[in-house]
């Protein structure tokens, strides 16, 4: 009921405002692709979210930006959100498999799929999230699509912001970031951004008394310096460092916000990166080197039964797992992009060809111990301890290239293509060891028609590719060994028609897509447990099955009201479905796993003077199944946030409320058996954020 009565004062709101149109929007330009283009000329769906959002927010990390993007979701297992879903597609767990991902992640050029919840938002240029398979831009991990994070450039004056934030839950936050030429060279800049995120956390340990065992502990640096070599040449260089010291006490029997753990665990993230780009401009293309490392530290543990002695009497039920993982990554990629076509001077086309390298080296050392005992039994407790280590490597080598040629001047033709090669290398301390390999390729093909200077209409039809991996951890059960160590690779292919459109004199864009995508091999994300009285027994196994079918409709308007108000409206709605699993001919028909049907997110702006706005943003999502385990679905749900601006000179002072109205909605759903004696299948679920306000405090200089 709340949810209907927030969106009827929103679409009030609007329309009340809707005759007062009078400025235009700002251009909408795409920056993660081959070249920067404007938003009206893309053939695909892309939400974009730019700095003005991103500076508005007081939480500065994407799980909390991602609600905003629609067809978008994210399973959070421990603190972060580590994994993310377009169009029901990608991972929802990392312990137990191969470092693949369906949903690439890209911050500054460097790929970190997999490993999202290093994405803290603190001097963001910019987000993009490109919906829809990637399988020439990108490869075998953007199978469902992309998110690019682009962070500030240095500039060519001196510039800079300082920024703290306190809010209830033990918030306070304090970043600064600066930059400019160097004064003894011009040619010389650079921009130096450094943040700490801290929060008690929303859950209190009653057992342990402690109200921070799932707190927020974050730092950001950031160190990016340009060198203007000549007019022709520019070498952009790197550094940055994302530790995340986030404690995991999350899970609880009850579902309340209150856990009763004697371990907590640990979710904590330490990565190293470093990037370099060179670029030299010729006569009608440019060349440019990518070049990444990125270095990565791991802990996740948990306290596997989630209680202690006292809630377990008068069983003895104690359990505690955790997984140490370091992962280092190598990328070298070379590019030739030719310059923008431009028919009014005889050139007709556009197009990149480029050669990549990406290498990845993972060790998992994985411990786990834990006693049992039951009253009953004379001949108990019974105790376990094991421990496994296992190394993987892998090396992917691409050759990729893209073509637009325009038939006309308003008609655009495209074709994009990647080849890939992929080898790795697996063993482990239980003696197994392979060797596999694939060959992939996908690609796209689009036609763009532009019916005038303010609408662009375009089909394509694109097909991306996610390599095949193996099932780690799986010692325990003899039968997994044989039967799930591997699964091949999936491949998607996507069909859209969509639209971009200017109207009211640029006062309104609106983009929109329709899309309808096969999914072939397609992997599915399974679990299992082979021993009932041990929760470390409780494994994430990866299958292919057969097919799978992502149908849907995704929406967005922005529109400038007048010079006091702006609206942004996003929705998209999916129909998902699993289809001839033969390992599980139940299942079939059935929606994919964390795949809403419908999502959205509905904003207002208010400037209310020269010195005071205020901003309004509804996001919501309706029920999703979990698991394509079991049958269980969360329930749908609304948020709504705002946030009060008040402008002083340089200073700008914020007052923010997030889940204003206190939402209990959930983002993760388990269904075990984690209660002695019986261990029945139950569901367990974990919640999202309650309501937390705060003040934020800007200067701009």
């Amino acid at each position: 009921m709340q949810t209907k009565i927030n969106i009827f004062f929103l679409l009030l709101f609007i329309s009340l405002s809707i005759d007062l149109l009078s400025e235009n929007i700002e251009e909408i330009v795409v920056k993660g692709d081959w070249r920067e283009s404007s938003i009206l000329e893309e053939d695909s769906s892309i939400v974009i979210l730019n700095s003005k959002i991103l500076d508005s927010q007081p939480i500065k990390h994407f799980e909390n930006l991602s609600y905003l993007v629609p067809n978008l979701n994210f399973a959070a297992s421990d603190s972060r959100a580590r994994h993310f879903q377009i169009r029901g597609i990608g991972e929802r767990s990392g312990y137990e498999r191969t470092p693949n991902s369906a949903v690439g992640f890209i911050i500054d050029d460097i790929d970190y799929s997999g490993q999202g919840g290093i994405a803290t938002t603190f001097d963001v240029d910019q987000i993009e999230v490109h919906r829809g398979p990637q399988g020439s831009r990108i490869g075998s991990n953007a199978l469902a699509g992309l998110i690019y994070v682009k962070t500030k450039e240095p500039t060519d004056e001196f510039e800079g912001i300082s920024e703290i934030t306190y809010g209830d839950f033990g918030t306070l936050s304090a970043g600064i970031a600066f930059g400019g030429p160097l004064k003894s060279n011009k040619n010389l800049t650079y921009r130096f951004a450094l943040r700490k995120d801290y929060s008690d956390g929303f859950r209190k340990n009653l057992f342990l008394g402690k109200s921070n065992t799932s707190k927020k502990d974050e730092n950001t640096f950031r160190f990016k310096f340009n060198w203007k070599i000549s007019d022709e040449t520019l070498v952009k260089l790197l550094i940055t460092q994302i530790d995340l010291n986030d404690p995991a006490d999350i899970w609880t029997i009850d579902g309340s916000l209150n856990t009763l753990s004697d371990r907590p665990g640990m979710d904590s993230q330490k990565t190293n990166g470093f990037g370099i780009k060179l670029s030299h401009v010729f006569k009608n293309s440019e060349f440019q080197s990518l070049t990444s490392i990125t270095d990565t530290d791991v802990e996740l543990s948990y306290d596997a039964d989630w209680g202690n002695a006292n809630s377990h009497f008068p069983y003895i039920y104690d359990y505690y797992s955790e997984t140490l993982r370091t992962r280092e990554t190598f990328s070298q990629e070379f590019r030739l992009v030719s310059d923008a076509a431009n028919f009014n001077d005889g050139l007709n086309a556009e197009w990149v060809l480029g050669i990549s390298y990406f290498d990845v080296k993972e060790i998992n050392i994985k411990n786990d111990d834990g006693i049992y005992g039951d009253p009953s039994d004379p001949f108990g407790p019974y105790a376990s301890q094991s421990s496994l280590k296992s190394n993987f490597s892998s090396e992917n080598y691409s050759l990729f290239g893209n073509l637009d040629y325009f038939i006309s001047e308003n008609t655009k033709f495209s074709i994009g293509a990647r080849l890939e090669d992929y080898e790795a290398k697996y063993f482990d301390s239980y003696g197994e060891s392979f060797n596999p390999s694939d060959n992939m390729s996908g690609g796209k093909i689009s036609l763009s028609s532009f019916l005038n200077d303010h609408l662009n209409i375009f089909v394509s039809v694109a097909r991306g590719f996610n390599q095949g991996g193996f099932n780690l951890n799986l010692g325990l059960d003899p039968d997994s060994q044989n039967n799930n160590l591997y699964f091949d690779p999936e491949f998607l292919t996507s069909y859209e028609f969509g639209l971009n459109v200017k109207t009211l004199d640029s006062k309104i864009n609106i983009s929109s897509v329709i899309f309808y995508s096969d999914r072939s091999d397609q992997q599915v994300l399974i679990s299992t447990q082979v021993d009932p009285t041990d929760p470390n027994t409780f494994s994430f196994l990866t299958q292919n099955a057969a097919e799978g079918t992502n149908i849907g409709l995704e929406l967005n308007l922005d529109a400038q009201l007048n010079e006091y108000f702006n609206i942004f409206t996003r929705v998209g709605l999916l129909k998902t479905e699993i289809k001839n699993w033969k390992s599980r001919p139940d299942l079939e028909g059935r929606a994919q796993a964390h795949a809403p049907e419908k999502s959205y997110a509905f904003g207002v702006n208010w400037l209310i003077s020269d010195k005071a706005s205020l901003s309004i943003d509804i996001t919501g999502k309706s029920a999703f199944y979990y698991s394509d385990s079991h049958n269980n679905k969360s329930q749908s749900y609304a948020l709504t946030n705002f946030s009060y601006d008040y402008a002083i000179d340089n200073w700008t002072y914020s007052l923010w409320a997030r889940n204003i109205f206190d939402e209990y909605y959930s983002t993760r759903g388990f269904y075990f058996g984690n209660e002695a004696p019986n261990f029945e299948d139950t569901l367990y679920e974990r919640h999202g954020d309650p309501r937390h306000v705060g003040l934020s405090v800007r200067y701009d200089f």
